[in-house]
């Protein structure tokens, strides 16, 4: 999810609408443990002429004015369906009106990471898989780093 503050949000969406990439840290945990708040940092592209697919991570505004960046899981016509990375339920029916910007890259660790990475996209393609055994595996990483 991304920060609440509206002033920001304007910001953000203005600089994409103006073809302009923006650098940012996300706030929460739904994309984890693809990005952690505070540490990572992700670039947001403008949408262009980029064809959206399954694994893409947009930004887009829901209906109650949040900006979030999540996964696609699926598009259907101009319908896309969101899943966090860190969540096990899928959002959606959204607009394609809705989606400002899509993830071109992160900074995980300090370390950048573009998102046409042949094993970021197959990790990614890896995780939308597994995603009715994210609950489980999440609560095993949990038992483990206790």
């Amino acid at each position: 999810m991304m920060d609440n503050n509206l002033s920001e949000k304007i910001k953000i969406v203005d600089l994409l609408s103006e073809n302009k990439s923006v650098q940012l840290h996300p706030q929460g945990y739904s994309m984890y443990p693809l990005i952690v708040p505070e540490r990572d940092e992700v670039i947001i592209s403008p949408l262009r002429d980029h064809k959206i697919k399954r694994g893409d991570v947009l930004l887009y505004r829901r209906k109650n004015d949040k900006l979030i960046l999540h996964r696609v899981y699926k598009k259907k016509n101009d319908k896309i369906y969101f899943v966090g990375d860190n969540e096990s339920v899928v959002e959606g029916p959204l607009d394609i009106s809705q989606v400002h910007g899509i993830m071109t890259a992160f900074y995980h660790k300090g370390k950048k990471i573009k998102t046409n990475n042949f094993f970021y996209f197959l990790s990614c393609q890896l995780w939308l898989f597994l995603l009715p055994f994210r609950k489980p595996i999440g609560k095993l990483i949990h038992k483990a780093k206790s």
